[in-house]
């Protein structure tokens, strides 16, 4: 018997003897995803400057990605359920790192956001089918403890892909921000080939092609708009329209969805409690990290005068109190509870964005920003954990897809709102005006933070198990 064969052929009912090794294989992919967001946006000044790109261009080099990603989520998510996550999890592999080698070579605009949106479409195939085999290849506290590793590699990613990009931009260049995806990206995609389980199909039919458009659409204008709110203002006139647009494709897509033969998913998922929360937690927690990740980065390296390379390096302790709060709450969360805790991690964040407030200088932007990373941590935990509790082998493609619509909305949320609030003064670079930015955009996630913690408190299911 074949490698293969021995590492898929397992007792029905048993746990898949290689469910770890699997786990760190699609973890190490899912970090991949992650950093390819901040670990650009570190190298996007010297993209400009060897390619000659305008200053919108450098913005779709992020957003593009981060629109794209999105905006497929739920489409993945069905896939996964439809045609098997093994071959969904390979064929989005393979399509992000041969993007990833394309956005590397990339002599122009034209190639290199090109590169970025099919890398979006290669993570948003990814991202909700590794989740979905995560969720049926672990059950009970080995479940909450796989889901503690998972989000502890999403959370610490954003911080990590500042440092990575400081080191690599400092070092051979920012073309190899995308040519480090692409010998990983093979090793995974050749090792998962071998030990990934052929689960069943978790649901039969086609994919819902109308569904896939009208909530792609939707979502595609609701990021925009609020990327774009970043740089215009929440009432800009094609800000707010672009809001309808998206207000009117969900409501389009909700109708759909009630008469198609094979909906793109059960709109009765949404009616859960546990669904409903979970979503809402992961949303706010990606808000508020990316939100830190957005001004302490622009205060350490436009207000402070630190480079790429040292605030990269002050971001570590960023990445490592994320990793380690979510490693461990994977493990007491099914002593503890997933109420309780979200609302003593969403007041320890609460705490972590008023220190920069309080007091000014590197070190209290750091130390704040650390803090609240504790918490968030937690949070990744709480809102995966909560969100799945409820949900079925044959929903876990779809759930999966939408826990992970809701971290890309939260990451655009984010950016858009402290970069709205730190408006007035983001433009200068020293001086008490800036630092009164900063302070403002901070006091907003305070009050999130807090505001938040009373709502999971009401909204969070005392059993979500």
């Amino acid at each position: 018997m074949s490698h293969t064969e021995t590492t898929t052929a397992y007792a029905p009912g048993a746990p898949h003897p290689l469910r770890w090794p699997v786990l760190g294989l699609l973890g190490l992919a899912q970090l991949m995803l992650i950093l390819d967001i901040t670990v650009v946006a570190i190298a996007l000044p010297h993209m400009g400057a060897e390619l000659d790109l305008d200053r919108a261009a450098l913005t779709w080099v992020v957003s593009g990605y981060a629109l794209t990603f999105g905006s497929l989520m739920l489409l993945g998510g069905r896939a996964a359920d439809l045609f098997g996550a093994k071959q969904v999890v390979l064929t989005g592999l393979a399509v992000f790192t041969a993007a990833s080698l394309a956005a590397g070579l990339a002599t122009g605009a034209p190639l290199l956001l090109g590169a970025r949106i099919i890398q979006g479409a290669g993570a948003a195939l990814l991202s909700p089918a590794a989740l979905s085999v995560v969720v049926r290849l672990f059950d009970g506290d080995e479940r909450n403890r796989a889901l503690g590793i998972w989000s502890a590699l999403g959370g610490g990613g954003a911080a990590l892909g500042v440092l990575l990009g400081g080191l690599i931009t400092a070092g051979p260049g920012w073309a190899w921000v995308f040519f480090v995806n692409v010998p990983v990206g093979l090793v995974v995609l050749v090792a998962l080939a071998r030990i990934l389980p052929r689960l069943p199909r978790a649901a039969t039919g086609s994919l819902d092609v109308s569904g896939a458009v009208l909530v792609a659409a939707a979502t595609g204008a609701l990021i925009y708009a609020l990327i774009r709110a970043g740089d215009h203002g929440w009432f800009d006139a094609l800000t707010l329209a672009l809001v309808d647009i998206s207000a009117v494709a969900y409501a389009a897509f909700a109708a759909w969805q009630q008469r198609s033969a094979a909906p793109l998913m059960d709109l009765r998922l949404l009616g859960r409690r546990p669904v409903v929360a979970g979503t809402f937690v992961i949303a706010v927690t990606t808000a508020l990290m990316v939100g830190a990740f957005f001004l302490g980065s622009f205060y350490l390296q436009n207000h402070q005068g630190h480079g790429a390379l040292m605030t990269g390096a002050l971001f570590l302790p960023v990445a490592l109190v994320t990793m380690a709060a979510a490693t461990a709450a994977g493990r007491v969360i099914g002593r503890v509870g997933a109420r309780l805790l979200a609302a003593v991690a969403l007041a320890v964040a609460a705490a972590g964005f008023l220190v920069p407030v309080l007091w000014s200088g590197t070190a209290a932007m750091v130390t704040g920003v650390s803090i609240a990373a504790a918490g968030l941590g937690v949070l990744f935990v709480v809102a995966a954990a909560t969100a799945l509790s409820s949900v079925a082998p044959n929903e876990a493609g779809v759930a999966s897809g939408n826990v992970s619509t809701f971290h890309e909305f939260g990451a655009s949320v984010g950016a858009a709102a402290v970069s709205s609030a730190a408006a007035a003064s983001i433009a200068v670079r020293t001086g008490d005006r800036a630092a009164s930015g900063f302070d403002d955009a901070f006091l907003v996630a305070t009050g999130v933070a807090a505001l938040s913690a009373v709502i999971a408190l009401w909204l969070i299911p005392t059993k979500n198990r």
